[in-house]
């Protein structure tokens, strides 16, 4: 039996749980208790708008899976990172997978009149920034070392201008 630390962040929650789990509480609550304030706008409208936020959000996850892929490392966050990836959409943001599936959740939240889901979404981007994405940080660090401190003091976190 071996006492080593697994080779991964030491997140608190399996990541993809938290946005989904927002989404599921989201549609029960609407169910429960919908607020009624995206549902005024019309069904069109409402795929107009929300559509391509959703689309945005789809192509920066994508956009972030490619590059992992074409630099050999894991998506999945239960297996170790074996390069750090710096190039394509990683340029603009450290964060391409939890930044899309926000977007494309609030896309979700406009198309179906989720209200909840736009509310829920703040406490879940809270939630994922501290127990996971902040521990990804400190994993990234501890194993890429000056590379990733370099990284990061020119990347931001989730969004970038220009």
């Amino acid at each position: 039996m071996t006492d080593a630390a697994p080779d991964r962040a030491k997140f608190v929650i399996f990541p993809p749980v938290i946005p989904y789990s927002a989404l599921a509480i989201a549609c029960i609550l609407q169910w429960l208790e919908p607020l009624g304030l995206l549902a005024h706008i019309g069904r069109d409208l409402r795929l107009w708008l929300g559509l391509p936020v959703v689309l945005a959000g789809m192509a920066i996850m994508g956009a972030g899976q490619r590059a992992l892929l074409r630099h050999g490392t894991n998506i999945n966050p239960l297996r170790p990172t074996t390069a750090l990836v710096t190039d394509g959409i990683f340029r603009r943001t450290r964060n391409p997978l939890y930044v899309g599936i926000s977007v494309a959740l609030c896309g979700v939240a406009v198309i179906f009149s989720l209200d909840w889901m736009l509310i829920l979404i703040l406490p879940a981007c809270f939630i994922l920034h501290f127990a996971v994405v902040l521990r990804e940080e400190r994993y990234l660090e501890q194993k890429f070392g000056d590379a990733y401190r370099r990284y990061k003091a020119r990347v931001p976190r989730y969004f970038a201008g220009n």
